[in-house]
């Protein structure tokens, strides 16, 4: 039998090599931007995106994407850990960590498959702050499985405001800054800031350009000699709205437009760094948000801009303008360009999906609400996905199965009521067919008994389970 010449199995098995590494990945997650802010998911926004929007006709797009929770510290621990925030007590992140030292991580996946990982931005999901911010910080990103982290403990409108770097303070929040409120807007809305610690190198105006620099500088001092993945976690269109001159003016939708406008340019130098690195054709990037805008009814009548799209409600509700997420997935090769789904999923899936890609089997402990999407990316034919159960920021139980929507309670168990009282009359739960009544108008309660009794029941089994995978 004859044998290869030397230089030829060197060549094949740097083939063979080349064809087996797992792609980037890069998750762009932004705050408080609602479905209908792209014209990719709303033809008729009064925001220009044109950054996303060109991602979008490059990748798949998923309409029916949700935020494993509508609050900021819900979703990111369901995107983080692949579990549903209820099963845990998120309100614990001002003092200590949500994420708890035996959960598994996306990070920590990655991290044992070969990855080098960075996270740029928002945690919000707690750190160790008990001995001061003259000490480290345990428990955040960098005890997460990010080996380099640059950013914020929470959102640009809760105080302390100071940047961490892996696990300590760049400089302690030793100076006070007043807060901030704009004329015409509701008090949760426009230049909105509360008063509280600052530390002397944070500029609130200058926290999203500096999260792109860092972000960019990742991906420009990469070793590609390992696949890296990145966790770009933009603070913003979330208050307070700080457009800078470039884009003040130039939407029609107001100070929160052009902030979404600033947003998107931002994205697209990320995205300018990644191709020209020459990392774009090897790499998965998936931009949503994490749950819904603070978008009220007067806004949408003011400046004819339905930030939730054809949906009802916003931030914090149950309905699904709280949770239902523009969400986009662009991977050359795998996900085709200009391609669309309508299956159901949640920012928990992004877990079994990683999990997948690296060819790693989960254990019954890890993302125990996470069901793999990697077919669907690919075009192929999936089963659908176990229903989505999810609690509002009132703590309205939510469940969905196909087209079926029940809320186990009256009102949108959210930011919708901030300003009105849920109703006490009516039906005591609301049932929505999606598919005729997307905009859960027409409650089904009481025509569809047996169907709210099912539900009510698959719901009760997912909780109490402590897993729905």
């Amino acid at each position: 039998m004859s044998r290869l010449p030397f230089f030829l199995l060197i060549f094949f098995f740097s083939l063979i090599s080349a064809q087996a590494k797992n792609p980037n990945v890069l998750i762009i997650l932004v705050d408080d931007m609602g479905y209908g802010d792209m014209a990719a998911f709303n033809a008729e926004s009064k925001i220009a995106t044109p950054h996303l929007d060109q991602m979008a006709a490059e990748g798949m797009r998923f309409t029916d994407a949700h935020a494993p929770g509508p609050l900021c510290h819900l979703s990111r621990y369901g995107l983080m850990t692949g579990t549903y925030p209820f099963r845990t007590n998120v309100n614990v992140w001002p003092r200590e960590p949500v994420i708890k030292d035996e959960e598994d991580t996306i990070a920590e996946l990655l991290l044992r498959n070969g990855y080098a990982t960075a996270m740029v931005g928002k945690w919000h999901l707690g750190f160790d702050e008990a001995k001061g911010y003259e000490h480290p910080l345990p428990g955040g990103p960098f005890h997460q499985g990010f080996e380099s982290f640059f950013g914020i403990r929470a959102s640009t409108d809760i105080p302390p405001y100071f940047y961490i770097r892996d696990d300590k303070a760049v400089m302690p929040p030793t100076e006070e800054i007043e807060a901030r409120s704009t004329d015409g807007w509701t008090d949760i809305q426009g230049e909105f800031w509360r008063a509280g610690g600052i530390s002397p190198d944070l500029d609130l105006h200058e926290v999203l350009p500096r999260f792109t620099e860092e972000a960019v500088e990742v991906i420009e001092s990469h070793d590609q000699e390992k696949p890296l993945f990145l966790y770009l976690a933009y603070p913003a269109p979330h208050t307070p709205w700080l457009p800078t001159e470039e884009f003040v003016g130039k939407s029609e939708a107001g100070m929160y437009g052009d902030f979404m406008m600033m947003v998107d340019d931002e994205i697209g130098k990320v995205l300018g760094a990644l191709a020209k690195a020459g990392m774009e054709e090897d790499t998965l990037v998936i931009f949503t948000s994490d749950n819904g805008p603070v978008w009220f009814e007067q806004d949408v009548e003011k400046f004819e801009h339905a930030s939730s799209g054809p949906f009802r409600g916003m931030k914090a509700d149950a309905w699904e303008g709280g949770h239902r997420m523009p969400f986009l997935v662009r991977w050359p090769g795998m996900a085709a360009a200009g391609s669309e789904t309508d299956r159901t999923i949640s920012f928990t899936d992004v877990f079994a999906t990683l999990a997948e890609i690296t060819g790693e089997s989960l254990s019954d402990s890890a993302g125990p609400d996470s069901f793999s999407f990697l077919k669907t990316l690919k075009g192929e034919s999936q089963e659908s996905r176990a229903p989505v159960v999810m609690e509002s920021a009132k703590k309205l139980m939510t469940i969905r199965r196909g087209d079926w929507k029940f809320i186990e309670g009256r009102g949108s168990g959210g930011f919708s009521e901030r300003y009105t009282k849920a109703p006490v009359d009516g039906p005591p739960a609301q049932l929505y067919d999606l598919k005729s009544d997307p905009g859960e108008i027409r409650n089904l309660y009481e025509a569809y008994p047996e169907v709210v009794e099912e539900l009510r029941a698959e719901m009760k089994l997912i909780i109490e389970s402590g897993r729905s995978r």
